[in-house]
């Protein structure tokens, strides 16, 4: 079983529980998962003892796997954890960003732009991602960028359930320019400070969705 693939099922099983695919409580079964994927159980097993670790699922003796899914605490816990990476990472990409990604990361804004007006949220939240995917990357740190791909499934979602809320992606295009703004000027502490007030807002969003 290679690597590559088991990956790709943990990352579509994760991606499933993150989304609500599965319900909070329901079962994992390795066998109905094996089928689905064309694969034995014993990558399943391995995918699913990675799930636990990252507490999605629980393993109940003599029971089975269930899922856990996302909490309140957990959107709380995800948004705190990005307010303090992502505004890390604006304030170092601001000093550190070279002209062929500042021209990446203007491209990114007016296509968010673009596709706002057409109201493709789908469309909108690709190019949302890679505005900041840029950013992490014009930071130049190994290990907050590792952190932050830790966390991408998780940043994703809030973001695609943040954007489809009423009016939001209007503002947060808005916020979008803001931050741009400020790296077009290398100011660093008003980069660090748009894309706290960015995270933020984005986190309102989303804990009023799942109140």
């Amino acid at each position: 079983m290679e690597y590559s693939l088991r990956n790709k099922i943990f990352n579509k099983i994760r991606e499933d529980i993150i989304e609500g695919r599965y319900k909070d409580g329901e079962s994992l079964v390795e066998k109905k998962l094996a089928e689905e994927f064309g694969v034995s159980r014993t990558p399943i097993r391995e995918v699913v003892r990675q799930l636990e670790l990252d507490g999605l699922v629980e393993s109940v003796p003599n029971r089975g796997v269930f899922v856990i899914g996302i909490t309140q605490e957990d959107i709380k816990d995800i948004y705190e954890i990005r307010i303090l990476v992502e505004g890390l990472a604006a304030k170092w990409a601001a000093k550190r960003i070279n002209a062929e990604e500042l021209k990446a990361l203007n491209n990114a804004c007016e296509l968010m732009e673009f596709y706002t007006a057409k109201g493709d949220i789908e469309q909108i939240a690709r190019y949302n991602t890679e505005f900041h995917e840029i950013i992490f990357e014009a930071a130049r740190s190994k290990f907050l960028k590792k952190t932050l791909k830790n966390m991408q499934s998780y940043i994703q979602w809030a973001r695609l359930t943040s954007l489809k809320t009423q009016g939001r992606a209007e503002k947060a295009l808005a916020e979008h320019k803001a931050i741009l703004e400020a790296f077009r000027n290398g100011d660093s502490s008003q980069a660090e400070m748009r894309i706290i007030e960015h995270v933020t807002n984005s986190s309102e969003n989303v804990l009023k969705i799942k109140d």
